[in-house]
């Protein structure tokens, strides 16, 4: 499929999630209004206005992007990209967003600002580019994917984050009181390249953003920009090694560390290593948990997000090595 094109008559459908901070959703609204008007764009903003509605939002803005050329516009955090990626996906739209995430990982990758201003400037400026997406089973995932202990720590952190506010050291600490708790290991079979392997690890994190494995120091880093996924499994180990895996992780020496298993693929199959394999397992896509099937397909999505966006991203390029 080829790429879209838009116009300045391409109108804007913006799913702005108002969970995202009540003060913050309506700046960002206020800022979207206020720059959408001054430059003569046509749009309409979908407010999500509680549980679930995102995914119902997104699907609607998508159909009437379609019907006119327009451009379906993901307008909250990681969980709302996510969602309305998702819709998106495959449907010949072009895709943009005005992150509000604290983190910002996707926006960085692709030279989008936190922002909403700056990044609405980028909506009505640039044209869509190819974005690679992961995809586990048939759910989407545009940084991560991951089962296990890296499942855990998410799901640590966005407790943590409820009742301490959310920084990165937030999240350090919120890991570490995770892995000193002891974890589950593992047995899996993955199949990738022709090849087979049996493993027992605590975790296995899939990786399709390349900003935030060069900045935790994964081998494969590049893989994403390769049209490849970049694996990274742990090896066995007892709780007073993990916290020394959670440091190199936050100081950028993943790569270096003794006990991680690392490789690139573009498909890779994974089953229980043993007879009796779980029918469903809990999988992290972008920090949103949920279950998964078994066996896991990890994979390369065969079509792009068309994602409006810089042809250069300077944080990424900046962190190459």
């Amino acid at each position: 499929m080829s790429s879209p094109r838009i116009g300045p008559n391409s109108p804007f459908f913006i799913v702005l999630d108002a969970g995202s901070g009540g003060e913050d959703a309506a700046e960002a609204r206020r800022a979207i209004e206020e720059g959408c008007t001054a430059a003569g764009r046509r749009h309409r903003i979908f407010l999500a206005d509680g549980p679930g509605r995102v995914q119902a939002l997104a699907r609607e803005a998508v159909e009437r992007a379609r019907a006119v050329g327009g451009v379906v516009v993901a307008a909250g955090g990681d969980g709302t990209i996510l969602a309305v990626a998702q819709a998106t996906l495959g449907s010949g739209c072009a895709f943009g967003a005005l992150p509000q995430g604290a983190f910002n990982d996707f926006g960085r990758t692709h030279g989008i600002p936190r922002d909403t201003a700056q990044a609405l400037q980028v909506l009505l400026s640039e044209q869509p580019r190819a974005a690679q997406v992961g995809l586990v089973n048939d759910r989407v995932f545009l940084a991560n994917a991951s089962l296990g202990l890296y499942a855990d720590l998410l799901e640590a952190r966005e407790t943590r984050k409820a009742r301490d506010g959310r920084s990165r050291w937030t999240a350090f600490f919120a890991g570490l009181l995770t892995v000193m708790r002891g974890h589950r290991h593992w047995n899996l079979r993955m199949a990738w390249r022709g090849r087979e392997k049996d493993i027992r690890t605590p975790t296995l994190f899939v990786g399709n953003n390349p900003l935030q494995l060069l900045q935790a120091g994964a081998a494969h880093a590049g893989a994403p920009e390769r049209g490849a996924l970049a694996a990274v499994a742990l090896k066995p180990a007892g709780v007073l090694a993990m916290p020394g895996w959670l440091v190199s992780g936050a100081l950028g020496r993943l790569g270096d560390a003794d006990q991680v298993l690392s490789f690139s693929f573009e498909s890779m199959t994974v089953k229980a290593g043993r007879l009796r394999q779980p029918r469903r397992v809990k999988v992290a896509t972008d920090g949103e948990i949920g279950w998964a099937e078994m066996p896991l397909l990890f994979r390369v999505s065969p079509e792009p997000l068309w994602l409006v966006r810089p042809d250069i991203a300077p944080e990424l390029e900046a962190a190459k090595p």
